[in-house]
């Protein structure tokens, strides 16, 4: 009783935060324009990197050189995936932009076998054809016009996401790193650049901020302390008391409450093309991390490191790494 109890915690902590991330879409799009676009990245990025270092400043232990440098070509990846998804929902749907980045689950594998030279079985394709098929649907929702310039930027932000997680499990990989310093150097080097790019593009922090409305600010302190901040430690608390599968597979509802509060909350114009659309990109994305995560397991055992030779604590964790 005490341990399905503790797994349930853990499965409810882990659907809220795929609740959230399906929010920040929308409340993303009620927050930006265009022009508006570094300035928010900026405030949030500087928010959440300055809560995150104050409380690994609490636990007083030193960064080191090596979670340093990897951390920060990863957080400029990182900042391309906010800077491509924030320029997208700019010129979007709230659905259309959840929906779109959800194409990351199918994009990664396909980088990964490219990286590491071992191929994906064909049904993969498949599936990743319907996601794709089912992309064309909802952005043309049934008139057949070319994706807008907003979609292709999400579209855009899905690849280099893809790109980012790749990158950090060949950076981190095999690796002693603390997830927590990890995660502060890449959200500090996102604020970086996001600050110092708001300087020669669009609206200046301290402007945006002064524009904000009591409404806006509470949808933003939203967007930073649940979205960002509650989200990166509930995925560093979980893996450590779950499977790295069962984490994705609870995350990975992400764009089934990007699409419920798009078109609920949002009213979101969908018609039948577009509903066709959502259903094949869920089913496509969802088929093909299931036939992703069976291939890994059955190659696992190929790739697996003799048992004589020691291997990293953080292996069995690297994959559900922020």
């Amino acid at each position: 009783m005490i341990v399905s109890l503790a797994r349930f915690r853990v499965d409810l902590l882990l659907l809220l935060v795929a609740v959230s991330w399906g929010s920040t879409y929308l409340v993303a799009k009620e927050l930006v324009s265009a022009g508006t676009v570094l300035a928010l990245l900026a405030l949030r990025m500087l928010l959440a990197a300055g809560v995150m270092a104050a409380i690994a400043g609490v636990r007083r232990k030193r960064l080191t050189r090596s979670e340093l440098f990897a951390g920060i070509p990863i957080g400029v990846l990182l900042a391309a995936v906010f800077a491509f998804e924030t320029f997208g929902i700019a010129h979007t749907s709230a659905t259309n932009a959840g929906l779109i980045i959800s194409l990351t689950m199918v994009f990664t594998p396909v980088l990964e076998s490219v990286a590491s030279r071992r191929r994906l079985p064909g049904t993969f394709f498949a599936a990743a054809t319907v996601a794709v098929t089912g992309v064309v649907l909802l952005a043309g929702n049934g008139t057949f016009d070319p994706p807008s310039a907003g979609d292709l930027l999400v579209l855009g932000a899905a690849v280099v996401r893809a790109a980012h997680v790749v990158s950090m499990h060949k950076l981190t990989g095999g690796k002693a790193m603390d997830s927590l310093h990890l995660t502060t150097v890449q959200l500090g080097t996102c604020a970086l650049l996001f600050t110092t790019g708001s300087f020669v593009y669009g609206d200046s922090v301290p402007h945006y901020l002064s524009q904000l409305d009591p409404r806006q600010g509470v949808m933003f302190l939203y967007l930073v302390l649940i979205c960002t901040v509650f989200a990166f430690f509930v995925q560093i608390w979980a893996v450590r008391r779950t499977s790295p599968s069962r984490v994705s597979l609870l995350l990975g509802t992400e764009p089934v409450w990007a699409a419920l509060i798009g078109i609920t909350i949002a009213h979101d114009s969908i018609g039948i093309a577009g509903y066709c659309g959502i259903a094949l990109v869920l089913t496509g994305t969802a088929w093909g991390r299931l036939i992703e995560q069976r291939h890994r397991r059955a190659t696992q055992p190929e790739s697996d490191p003799p048992r004589s030779k020691p291997t990293s604590a953080i292996t069995e964790k690297e994959n559900a790494t922020p």
